[in-house]
């Protein structure tokens, strides 16, 4: 589904924490959304409630960006090469990845999907992609040939759109505007990737967060994304990896074991380092963070060495 996880967690407290004498009952909830199993653990008076409906929001959203449901409006974009009336979030999702689109020159891509589906399909036979089939996807690639506008999204037939590489980021936005806008201010959101607002809930420290690479950060008011090119691969192969270059058609070089790159906003880290991924250097890493405000790269471990 959407996430690149099979659990997804979700820690809360009301702003009472971490100042107040009187303990607020801690509550846990599981359930499944994303595609993954969700644990929610809220101190709240009202958490039951307030549980029920972050999983309803989640779901929500999954309505909007899922490409596993055809009736989300992700897929009937992808369906019908058009969608009048997108919802708001996919248009706000959209327009963070084009940002960031411009800003990599290119390389972070949401039409790679046409692409992707290619190499998928390859593997199912045991076979590798042919260049006749690379060539014909990469003619329905290209981010230039999308139209975003408030009343329609539009793109060439035989175009398709992937938000894997920034949906799980913005749901983590999204989700902790959703707890603050009811009373919760301590919260940390992994939906894959990590979004952490305000501090631990009984010291008002950062949320200590392990780096998948090695050594941990701390978190607050931000998030942290981080992309593996071997963390997912077609087949199972461990060599050709998911995340594809936009101009090539093929899996990215495997410069990279993983980068986590950390920012205000869950949905820009994560598309930034998806993104880098292509990159061949850390220091282009770095210039394409600096093109966004406090935004930074908080590890880049090379593949070898």
């Amino acid at each position: 589904m959407l996430t690149k996880r099979r659990f997804l967690a979700i820690s809360a407290a009301c702003g009472l924490f971490p100042f107040s004498t009187q303990a607020v009952p801690l509550h846990v909830e599981t359930g499944v959304a994303l595609g993954a199993r969700v644990s929610l653990r809220l101190s709240h008076p009202d958490a039951a409630r307030i549980a029920r409906g972050a999983l309803s929001e989640i779901a929500r959203l999954e309505g909007i960006f899922s490409l596993y449901r055809p009736d989300s409006a992700l897929s009937r974009l992808n369906a019908d090469a058009q969608l009048a009336a997108p919802p708001p979030e996919l248009l706000e999702c959209l327009s963070i990845a084009d940002a960031v689109h411009a800003a990599s020159g290119g390389l972070f891509d949401p039409t790679v999907q046409t692409l992707w589906r290619a190499h998928a399909d390859a593997t199912e036979r045991g076979e590798t992609l042919s260049p006749q089939a690379r060539s014909i996807a990469l003619a329905r690639t290209g981010w230039k040939r999308i139209r975003l506008a408030p009343d329609l999204v539009a793109m060439q037939p035989g175009m398709q759109i992937t938000l894997n590489g920034i949906a799980q980021g913005y749901i983590a936005d999204r989700i902790a505007d959703w707890l603050t806008d009811r009373g919760l201010s301590n919260i940390l959101i992994d939906t894959g990737e990590i979004f952490a607002l305000g501090g631990e809930p009984d010291t008002g420290n950062p949320w200590p967060v392990r780096l998948e690479q090695g050594g941990q950060v701390g978190l607050k008011a931000r998030a942290l994304a981080t992309s593996a090119p071997l963390g997912m691969t077609f087949g199972g192969n461990q060599t050709s990896a998911h995340i594809l270059d936009p101009r090539t058609g093929d899996s990215v070089p495997l410069h990279w074991r993983a980068i986590s790159i950390s920012s205000r906003s869950a949905a820009l880290a994560d598309a930034l380092s998806t993104g880098a991924c292509i990159m061949g250097t850390r220091a282009e890493i770095a210039a394409l963070c600096a093109s966004f405000a406090d935004t930074k790269v908080e590890s880049a471990r090379r593949a070898t060495g």
